[in-house]
């Protein structure tokens, strides 16, 4: 009911018929062919048999979507359903590679791993679903061959890299742990610390009331945690995505997001007032360059860049907080 309520466009997975599933898969299969053929010409300068890897995927990408569009036109004839993974409840949302400025090995082997997993638990599902044979079949022995990618996307830096960079590569936990915990909860502290310095620090200038800011800021910290929670929830059920348990992805953001916005409204419990505001902008400063620190350790997001979009935009909300309150 919530999963409606916040994506009301978006279809369930178990409302798909075969024809929709079929009419998916094909296009899910374009998508992830056009995605390795990028990624192996990106890596071909730096890394050239990794990118021999990433074109060999990309072909047997094409052979998929070859084997699915030949027993689609058998079951439901030339024209396919317009239906493609953005219209459907589950599937995680894939950075654009035009975003992706610089691509290190272990940032696209983490990459590669996240669609062969979705695609994999995809084809699982949707075999489920099905009654027809033939169908079943094919859906079936696709999984099998993306459970292989899989595999394939683990061992791509093994002969790449060096010992010191091996043993920072992520592992299978690891990366279940950061997509369960850390992705949900990070965009939770980024979206708490940011969001709630305007209203905070716009009360604490108009009223340089402490106790009314403190509760300004509790109010907003609060309010946005349950909103972000629910939302964190209700966005997948991590059946297909392999993002894990909806429940410990909504508590991760919920709590993150109120933690970010009650950092710098604690402060508000001291009665001066501008010793409170003073203590207020040193957490708010700790917090964006712990948000930037987080992004670069755990995804692969280049540090000044990280610094860039966090502390920046965050400066600037509190620059429209403060004007808006001294007003």
């Amino acid at each position: 009911m919530l999963e409606g309520l916040f994506q009301p466009a978006r279809r369930d997975f178990a409302s798909l018929d075969e024809r929709e599933i079929l009419s998916l898969a094909i296009a899910a299969e374009e998508e992830d062919g056009a995605i390795y053929a990028r990624i192996a010409e990106r890596l071909a300068p730096t890394y050239p048999a990794s990118a021999r890897v990433f074109t060999g995927m990309a072909e047997e990408e094409d052979g998929h979507r070859r084997r699915l569009l030949d027993l689609y036109v058998e079951r439901f004839g030339p024209r396919l359903v317009p239906i493609r993974r953005d219209d459907v409840r589950g599937f995680p949302a894939r950075k654009p590679l035009w975003l992706m400025k610089t691509m290190a090995l272990d940032q696209v082997q983490g990459l590669a791993w996240e669609m062969e997993v979705s695609a994999r638990r995809f084809y699982e599902s949707a075999a489920q679903k099905t009654q027809d044979v033939a169908i079943r079949k094919l859906l079936g022995d696709l999984a099998a061959d993306e459970g292989k990618h899989a595999t394939k996307a683990d061992q791509l830096t093994t002969d790449e890299l060096g010992p010191e960079e091996r043993a920072s590569e992520k592992s299978e936990e690891h990366r279940q742990f950061v997509l369960t915990y850390v992705q949900p909860g990070l965009a939770g502290l980024m979206d708490g610390s940011v969001s709630t310095l305007a209203p905070i620090f716009a009360a604490a200038f108009a009223t340089q009331d402490t106790w009314q800011t403190f509760l300004v800021g509790l109010s907003a910290a609060v309010g946005a945690g349950i909103s972000m929670g629910f939302t964190e929830a209700a966005h997948d059920d991590g059946k297909i995505s392999g993002r894990g348990s909806p429940l410990k992805r909504g508590l991760a953001s919920g709590i993150m997001t109120a933690l970010g916005g009650l950092g710098h409204a604690l402060p508000y419990l001291i009665p001066q007032f501008w010793t409170a505001t003073g203590a207020a902008i040193a957490i708010v400063f700790v917090e964006l360059w712990a948000i930037a620190f987080i992004q670069n350790k755990y995804m692969a997001t280049p540090f000044w860049r990280a610094a860039l979009q966090v502390v920046l935009g965050g400066t600037l909300v509190f620059a429209v907080g403060i004007i808006i309150g001294s007003a």
